[in-house]
């Protein structure tokens, strides 16, 4: 396969700036896989008791292995206080309001995770290719979202920002492998082939969404992710460190109450089974 290679022009941008040959071999995978998985439990039942909350965005291109590595992470989280929003075109409804106000309505309540597999930056994305936003409603876009974040930041939820970029050959590849496999074929849609046509203007929109997005608060993570498994693993260990920063995550001790109850509980399986 040969690896994408930007002009010398674009190797300054973060995209540009990526190394693609970065793999991981299937043991390592494996083993670094189960100790996050871990620490993801470990922080989920900490947040439910410190009430802390977090937003984790997932943006990238079609087939880049955003829903694989989102699977991992729900494949241990109590859906209590998880939740995955896959963001699609905005409804008729949610046209009648401002962009975010849908955002708004999904966001994490205290001692809740919740992930958006994409997000509000479809308007400096998808709708700016797309001509769906006009340039003055993308262009303010920046500082908009910007704003948003800092508000949610400064009001203690944790953001995690990651981009998953895959080379033109490497999403050819995981296209022409979902076509082929009946039980994969759902996730191609029209859409995915039409944004193939206008690579380069995403690649253009997605370099200065990185450049001006980035910030203290809520910086990106930027993930070559030609390599499935090594996406997966940085990924995963990124979120895993950023929402366990600064949170106590020895598990709670038992109440007495509970304690109590549980010995009654014992005592009356014990005499029923004599």
């Amino acid at each position: 396969m040969t690896h994408h290679t930007t002009d010398a022009a674009d190797s300054h941008r973060p995209l540009g700036r990526l190394d693609m040959s970065k793999t991981i071999e299937k043991d390592e995978y494996e083993d670094r896989l189960k100790a996050v998985q871990v620490r993801f439990m470990e922080i989920h039942q900490a947040y439910l008791h410190t009430g802390d909350a977090a937003v984790c965005v997932f943006e990238g291109w079609d087939a880049a292995g955003k829903g694989g590595t989102i699977r991992r992470m729900a494949a241990v989280m109590d859906p209590r206080g998880f939740k995955v929003w896959p963001i699609a075109a905005p409804s008729p409804e949610d046209l009648r309001h401002h962009y975010l106000a849908r955002f708004w309505q999904r966001l994490p309540g205290k001692g809740e995770i919740c992930v958006f597999d994409r997000s509000w930056y479809g308007r400096v994305l998808v709708e700016r290719v797309e001509g769906f936003a006009k340039p003055a409603e993308w262009g303010r876009a920046f500082d908009e979202i910007n704003g948003f974040e800092k508000l949610l930041t400064d009001a203690g939820t944790r953001i995690t920002k990651v981009f998953l970029y895959i080379t033109p050959d490497e999403q050819l590849q995981r296209f022409k492998d979902r076509m082929e496999d009946p039980l994969k074929r759902w996730k191609l849609s029209y859409e995915d082939f039409r944004n193939r046509e206008r690579w380069s203007e995403y690649e253009n929109a997605a370099n200065e969404m990185l450049e001006r997005t980035s910030t203290a608060n809520a910086p990106w993570l930027v993930v070559p992710a030609n390599d499935k498994r090594y996406a997966r693993i940085t990924v995963l260990e990124h979120i895993a460190h950023k929402l366990a920063e600064g949170v106590d995550l020895k598990p709670e001790p038992v109440g007495k109450e509970i304690e109590k109850q549980f010995e009654k509980l014992q005592k009356l399986h014990e005499k029923e089974t004599r």
